[in-house]
């Protein structure tokens, strides 16, 4: 596809301050990425709360889930088009909508309604890094695009905390006030320190493949994050799958065939491009299932014999770490990828990752042990994170580049739930009995664990298939459009 160039950078002809670009969009992305966990405190008590069915309230999570699935291509490629400055200003404030719309609430609709629209502001992360190639300095460019990558991460493990302590000690609705309320800092920040980007490609927008892609993923979604409720083998489940694999299956014809496309298939399908976003899957499940793990073993009785009976508190203190690693380690990722390429970045973290896994199932009978896994996983997340974006903007126009990350950090959620969906089924299915309750059984989650760490051993072999490129000329690309280097040589 040809690239076109419109508009001028809002804000006047200033150039961008590299240090205030990084920062407000990293909070930005920190902020979204809090959404992950902001409910887990109270979704026990959300049937009281709502006065609504346990069945029916577990929609305040999976609406979310849903709706990031869908809006994130579509922002994306909506960056592209139009401006990536304003379709991340556009996410902010939906965020802020929604964020308002559940802290007014105190029944099931209103939230639901509120966390589908936090959930489509999760397009803002592949739009700042995006925004970053665009804006900033080369030799910058690298340490940025890592730390705003695992800013999903640090999120998520900084926000369970947060929520806890909030949860506990006030009213439900504060974790709502809070959300809208550094919802606004970050828009506002947006406004005054990120400029908009002159890297456009122009044309009309594919309506077509946006609410084929909409279907077809609202289908698989659905079917994984609802199968354990529904019965894997009821009609319901069986019926979304095969609805995804038909209406995805003709959204690709589609999208070969249209002149304009949502995604576009032919560069999705460059080998380099391809192999990430298939390791990718594999990496948001390995990282997703450490969240589903330890939490549930620090807060069961310590009568199970391996439930160390902590609070919802201090299950969030333990893996906060977590998060500061990632945080530490995305310039080092960074460095690791300027010298030996960021697949061997890639290769290197979900090996880390394994290497958590393993040490947690050895090591799970002391909190301390828990902050250790959660630091070593950490670690290796920020690694195989800070790796992707030099991977996909390595092999792509600069104007394609908020859609072929957005899709990248689509098929991390794709695994992510898969994880949510798998773990929840070995949980379910090895249990032991406390006192007439059913419980997960010390072998139900080691068994999590080995999964997890045999999904970034997965990572590890599939990241062995990308092509090896120079260390990366791969971020390079001139805020006026033209291609880097590396673009030039990630045709094959």
């Amino acid at each position: 596809m040809s690239d076109t160039l419109a508009g001028t950078a809002s804000g006047g002809s200033a150039p961008p301050r590299p240090n205030a670009v990084v920062a407000v969009l990293a909070l930005a992305g920190i902020v979204v990425s809090l959404m992950q966990t902001l409910v887990i405190p109270i979704v026990p008590e959300l049937p009281k709360l709502l006065d609504a069915p346990a069945s029916d309230t577990a929609w305040a999570v999976t609406a979310t889930l849903l709706a990031a699935a869908v809006a994130t291509p579509v922002v994306g490629r909506l960056g592209d088009m139009f401006g990536k400055r304003r379709m991340l200003l556009v996410s902010a404030v939906l965020l802020v909508a929604g964020s308002l719309v559940c802290a007014l609430s105190d029944a099931l609709i209103p939230m639901i309604i509120g966390r589908v629209l936090q959930g489509l502001a999760s397009g803002v992360i592949p739009l700042g890094i995006s925004i970053m190639r665009d804006e900033l300095p080369a030799e910058r460019l690298a340490s940025a695009t890592a730390l705003m990558s695992a800013s999903l991460g640090i999120g998520g493990a900084l926000g369970l905390p947060a929520a806890a302590l909030i949860a506990d000690n006030f009213d439900w609705h504060l974790l709502f006030w809070t959300s809208a309320a550094l919802g606004a800092v970050a828009t506002v920040l947006v406004l005054l320190f990120v400029p908009e980007s002159k890297v456009r490609t122009g044309g009309r927008f594919d309506l077509v493949g946006g609410l084929g892609m909409a279907a077809g993923l609202v289908c698989l979604l659905l079917g994984i994050s609802k199968g354990a409720d529904w019965g894997w083998t009821s009609g319901t489940t069986l019926g979304l799958f095969v609805a995804a694999v038909v209406i995805l299956s003709a959204w690709g014809w589609w999208e070969l065939r249209t002149e304009q496309p949502l995604v576009d298939l032919r560069t999705t399908a460059r080998r380099q491009v391809l192999v990430t976003n298939l390791a990718s899957i594999a990496v948001g499940f390995a990282m997703f299932a450490m969240s589903l793990v330890l939490p549930q073993l620090l807060q069961l009785p310590e009568q199970t014999g391996y439930g160390l009976g902590r609070s919802m508190l201090v299950a969030g203190l333990v893996m906060a770490p977590s998060g500061l690693v990632m945080m530490a380690t995305a310039p080092v990722s960074a460095a690791v990828s300027k010298a030996k390429g960021p697949k061997v970045t890639l290769m290197i973290g979900a090996l880390i990752v394994a290497a958590g896994y393993g040490l947690n199932i050895l090591l799970m009978s002391e909190v301390w042990h828990f902050v250790l896994v959660s630091c070593v996983i950490g670690a290796g997340i920020g690694f195989t994170y800070g790796s992707m974006p030099a991977l996909i903007m390595g092999a792509v126009p600069a104007s394609e580049t908020a859609a072929a990350n957005s899709l990248n950090t689509l098929m991390r959620s794709i695994g992510t739930s898969s994880a949510s969906a798998i773990a929840g089924v070995v949980l379910a299915q090895m249990t032991t009995d406390l006192g007439g309750y059913a419980l997960p059984s010390e072998k139900g989650f080691q068994v999590v664990l080995a999964v997890g760490a045999g999904a970034a051993l997965l990572a590890f072999a599939v990241a062995s298939f990308i092509p090896r490129r120079r260390p990366a000329a791969t971020l390079a690309a001139p805020a006026d459009g033209t291609p880097a280097p590396a673009e030039a040589t990630a045709k094959s």
